[in-house]
């Protein structure tokens, strides 16, 4: 099963419409299925004295209000429809979590956008989850700082108002997200508690987690990606530039196909290697016409599969040499 891979664009554009749409470029190039972006009226979602996370403090480098800071990274409608028709027309897919209301309507109204991305910040904002449920769209919903519990109340909102089509995406919400923290093995508690499709919303730096939550079973694997870790802005150090979105997708590609179909057979290119590697049964010394095979005379070497297999051993041992064997000559009855 292929994984839907989500170019996490976010805020990376800086407020700057060009620069979205260069991350709209490098996003496809990379050969990601989904860039997403996230859209907000900034009075719609914070206070003006709120204050900023931990991370946002560290990461700008600067003393400002959160409000100060979101407005700066906010783009209106109008760009976003630029955006939409980009990613239109070097097709990818259009994505953008809605912070409010206003956003939300207008992104699936308006753009016509058919899955509703939901950030981990929501999962416990009732009347907009039911807002979002009522839409009856496709939901990706990530479960950062949330308890099974708030998740429970979060699918229960969704569901009770219409929606049945729900991707959770573990996530820990910090930026950088240490090692010690991400807790893979938390999707499996996730997907036996609610029976939904699973997937993974990365904040390491690098590229290796998202790959190993591939490889158990993640569905869906979203990572913030920027065009240089340089700039400024809240998450640029916990993001990975252009080529590091390309690796980490082709390596997951490569996982896919490694994953298999689950059978255990050989495989066709494992076909030479047992030939040349699996063991015959062959003369360890001359042996005479009628001589009795036991573990004196005979043993098992590799003869590119001539003669009988070794797993043949215990049928041969006992029975009377038909003719005369040379030492190495593959065994026959």
């Amino acid at each position: 099963m292929k994984t839907l891979i989500i170019a996490e664009a976010g805020v990376n554009h800086n407020g700057d419409l060009d620069m979205a749409l260069q991350l709209c470029k490098a996003a496809k190039e990379a050969g990601a299925d989904i860039v997403k972006f996230q859209t907000f009226r900034t009075e719609n979602i914070l206070t003006k004295d709120a204050t900023l996370a931990p991370y946002q403090a560290e990461n700008i480098g600067v003393s400002k209000s959160q409000f100060a800071m979101i407005k700066e990274l906010e783009l209106d409608f109008s760009s976003f429809k630029r955006i939409k028709e980009y990613c239109d027309k070097i097709g990818i897919q259009f994505l953008s979590t809605p912070d409010d209301e206003d956003s939300l309507d207008f992104l699936v109204d308006e753009l016509g956008m058919k899955t509703i991305k939901i950030g981990s910040g929501e999962i416990s904002n009732i009347p907009f989850l039911r807002k979002i449920g009522i839409k009856r769209l496709p939901i990706i919903l990530s479960t950062g700082m949330a308890t099974l519990g708030e998740i429970e109340r979060a699918v229960y909102e969704l569901e009770h108002v219409g929606s049945g089509d729900i991707t959770l995406m573990h996530c820990t919400s910090s930026y950088p997200c240490p090692f010690n923290e991400v807790n893979l093995r938390a999707m499996h508690t996730i997907s036996e508690a609610f029976g939904y499709k699973v997937g993974y919303s990365d904040h390491t730096q690098g590229i290796i987690v998202p790959i190993a939550a591939v490889a158990l079973g993640a569905v869906a694997i979203e990572k913030h990606f920027t065009l240089d870790k340089k700039l400024p802005g809240p998450d640029h150090l916990a993001s990975i530039e252009p080529n590091e979105l390309r690796l980490m997708i082709e390596s997951i590609r490569n996982i896919e196909v490694a994953l298999g179909d689950g059978k255990k057979r050989p495989s066709q290119s494992e076909k030479a290697t047992k030939e040349a590697v699996r063991r015959s049964i062959v003369a360890a010394c001359p042996i005479k016409k009628g001589t009795i095979f036991s573990y004196d005379n005979i043993t098992t070497k590799r003869t590119g599969q001539k003669g009988l297999p070794s797993e043949m051993w215990d049928y041969v041992i006992g029975r009377l040499a038909s003719r005369d064997f040379s030492e190495d000559e593959p065994i026959c009855l």
